[in-house]
């Protein structure tokens, strides 16, 4: 097969990638991999910015149809991460275009070398975003969300007690998307994919403490009592608190200290 050639810096990033998918899977599957295979290579920096490849370059690389290429391209082109420019290509965009709020960019991100500064990122927007939610969750939350959360709270505190990560993740994504559907504010309830997506991340890269401290588990007891006994102040606070343990706990990967 021809050697693919890719414009712009960074010549031929994808050398090292499969050179065929077609597998006999269908084409949806094909484009799905397409668009993972180009979204990881786009964040990792091996596709540089404002780097060139041509529709037919793919076909020939992945032994796919030109309309798989084209969704593949639909895809990554509506997060803002490439657009084809008439008598051009296909160019790579910039990170300032990017749909950074996507859960696929952000789940590439994770795991691109750019994952601690994206986990940085990502923890800055809970702490400004989930303490307030809390704050609205003790005034509006109806009774049996706030119930739930209290039994949320318990089996958390059972999990990371039987050191069970898995069960402790699962439960750890509900209890956070509960407190922002139960604030009432529609815009902060459509976060819970992005706060899943930032726990499963510290979770799979090994970002996460491996037992959870009685601190950490006793703060999400305190924010669904304060916000069962309708308190916003202290179902604040006690949030503010969980985001808190989330930088100290990371803080020593941003400070450098670890490759993790």
């Amino acid at each position: 097969m021809t050697h693919t050639v890719m414009s712009g810096p960074g010549a031929d990033p994808l050398v090292d990638l499969p050179q065929s998918l077609d597998d006999g899977t269908p084409s949806t599957s094909l484009h799905a991999r397409i668009v993972d295979l180009l979204g990881l290579a786009i964040c990792a920096g091996e596709l540089a910015s404002k780097s060139v490849f041509r529709i037919e370059e793919l076909e020939e690389r992945y032994g796919v149809s030109r309309s798989v290429v084209r969704e593949a391209i639909r895809v990554l082109a509506s997060m803002g991460m490439l657009a084809s420019r008439r008598r051009v290509g296909v160019q790579i965009l910039p990170a300032s275009e990017w749909n950074l709020y996507d859960p696929q960019v952000i789940r590439w991100r994770l795991a691109s070398p750019a994952r601690i500064a994206q986990l940085r990122s990502l923890t800055e927007l809970r702490t400004a975003i989930e303490p307030q939610a809390a704050r609205l969750a003790a005034i509006r939350a109806p009774l049996a969300d706030a119930s739930e959360l209290m039994g949320l709270a318990g089996k958390l505190w059972a999990a990371g007690q039987a050191d069970d990560p898995e069960a402790f993740l699962v439960l750890d994504i509900e209890f956070h998307r509960l407190v922002l559907a139960s604030s009432g504010n529609e815009m902060f309830a459509k976060l819970n994919t992005l706060v899943a997506e930032v726990l499963t991340g510290r979770t799979n890269y090994g970002l996460m403490p491996r037992h959870p401290h009685n601190e950490a588990l006793q703060l999400h007891v305190d924010v669904a009592s304060a916000i069962q006994r309708g308190n916003p102040e202290a179902a604040h606070e006690a949030m503010l608190g969980i985001m808190e343990r989330a930088f100290n706990e990371m803080s020593s990967i941003w400070d450098g200290k670890s490759t993790q």
